[in-house]
């Protein structure tokens, strides 16, 4: 079968939606309104750069408002186009609804190649798509909050944070406008790695269970495993990283696009990422053996895949020769409904994306309350914790006549200060999501993976409520 009869990834996601959907006993009016785009906003814009006007077309996409308000990245990338930014922001209402964040699904786009503008003109253009969409409240605290995306990061937030405040000079929650800001604009610790951060609490949920272990061909713990990741931007390198150095587990290859690197002993990642940083290449890095962008390492064998770059790279041309019995996507949609299918027939597991990489909206929902009570977490209690811990330490000591190690005293001590805290809720949200999912799994004759599940689990919470609004 040619990559022709490739669905898109819009399609790709109503597929995956109707067939959870047939699932549940649901009116197809409301089926219907859970499924559709609510809308769709399209700007052309120009801002004038090197003495001629560049005009550029941007998308801001709405899919669905049954909580408010609604919450979805911008991507700056020349692939940026309708249909996927409506597909992400469906994926976006589901995933917000699977991990409990009060959020509708929404999303943004750029059609642009970052690399191709300095920073100061990319700033400029920035702050002019910001304008076009905050003066339409397509931006705003209490109605559309973005967050990065492919093509942007902390710098970009932080422009269109301040755009923002500069068109609604009296609005005290100005800066809970958008998420993923640096620190010093707002931002929350924890926030850069979250994405990849919730890939590990997921992969350590997952292998917490040994009938879901056993059900993808595995056994024993995250210890040992190896892992192929495809993508090493920033959800990739910070999975990658913590799995190898925290949990045990070996990066055998690396797919980026330039090149990929194997290593059957295992990569180490940081060195990688900082070859990568300093030369802008895989190429002559010295810690695994380079091949060809096209070079089939994703079809290599190893006990886990994590797709962690674009959508559609696993699809009907290379499912057959996926060897992994364990995949957790990293991405948004990079299993086409076509290869899921294949790959299901082949009873490999998927951790689906809604639910894999929820981390990122997860500690954007924790930025944004952040903003909104205007105080940092931990800065009221941390301090009166310790006293509580130091003064029952003290107290055991004095009454045994025993000295505990310094160690545990030290440990024991600390208070949680604010990245302490993020990720313990990013921890909790991981874990609380997954185990809904897999009740779900487990518990219906006819649900037999995980996606099915998730759809099944976040489709009826949003139904849940827009019956409670009356619909």
């Amino acid at each position: 079968m040619t990559r022709k009869a490739e669905p898109s990834f819009r399609e790709s996601t109503n597929i995956m939606f109707n067939r959870a959907v047939r699932l549940m006993d649901l009116p197809p009016g409301l089926v219907e309104k859970i499924k559709v785009c609510n809308a769709t906003y399209t700007v052309r814009f120009g801002v004038r750069l090197r003495g001629d006007i560049q005009t550029f077309t941007g998308y801001r996409s709405v899919h669905s408002e049954h909580m408010e308000p609604v919450k979805g990245g911008i991507r700056f990338a020349m692939s940026v186009n309708q249909d996927e930014v409506e597909a992400l922001a469906a994926l976006m209402t589901y995933k917000c609804a699977l991990v409990d964040a009060p959020f509708g699904g929404s999303k943004g786009g750029l059609c642009i190649d970052p690399k191709e503008w300095d920073e100061d003109e990319l700033e400029r253009i920035t702050r002019r798509f910001a304008y076009e969409l905050a003066k339409r409240d397509l931006i705003h605290p209490s109605q559309n909050v973005p967050a990065p995306d492919m093509g942007t990061g902390e710098r970009e937030m932080a422009w269109i944070a301040d755009q923002y405040a500069r068109m609604n000079t009296t609005d005290i929650n100005a800066r809970a406008c958008v998420t993923g800001k640096p620190i010093s604009g707002g931002g929350i610790q924890g926030r850069t790695e979250a994405t990849g951060r919730g890939v590990q609490y997921a992969l350590q949920e997952f292998f917490r269970h040994p009938e879901d272990i056993k059900a993808a061909g595995l056994e024993g713990s995250l210890d040992g495993k190896r892992i192929i990741v495809q993508g090493l931007g920033n959800v990739g390198y910070h999975a990658a990283k913590f799995l190898s150095e925290e949990d045990g587990a070996k990066i055998t290859g690396v797919l980026e696009f330039d090149g990929c690197i194997t290593n059957d002993n295992g990569i180490n990642v940081e060195d990688l990422k900082q070859h990568m940083m300093k030369t802008g290449s895989t190429k002559g890095y010295s810690g695994g053996d380079w091949h060809e962008p096209d070079a089939p390492v994703m079809e290599k064998a190893a006990d886990i895949l994590i797709p962690a770059a674009m959508e559609g790279v696993i699809n009907l041309s290379n499912a057959k020769r996926i060897k992994t019995p364990l995949i957790i996507e990293a991405a948004n949609g990079p299993v086409t409904s076509g290869a899921d299918k294949i790959l299901r027939d082949k009873g490999c597991v998927i951790i689906p994306d809604m639910y894999a990489n929820a981390g990122g909206v997860t500690v954007s929902y924790f930025e944004w309350v952040k903003n909104l009570s205007h105080i940092r977490f931990g800065r009221m209690q941390r301090r009166q914790e310790e006293d509580r811990h130091r003064l029952l330490i003290n107290e055991l000591e004095s009454v045994t006549g025993h000295q505990l190690s310094e160690t545990f005293k030290q440990r024991y001590l600390h208070g949680a200060g604010e990245l302490e805290l993020v990720r313990s809720g990013l921890e909790d949200t991981m874990r609380v999501a997954y185990q809904a999912m897999r009740e779900v799994w487990h518990d219906r004759a006819d649900v037999s993976d995980l996606r099915t599940a998730a759809y099944l689990v976040s489709i009826g919470k949003v139904a849940g409520s827009y019956r409670a609004k009356g619909l």
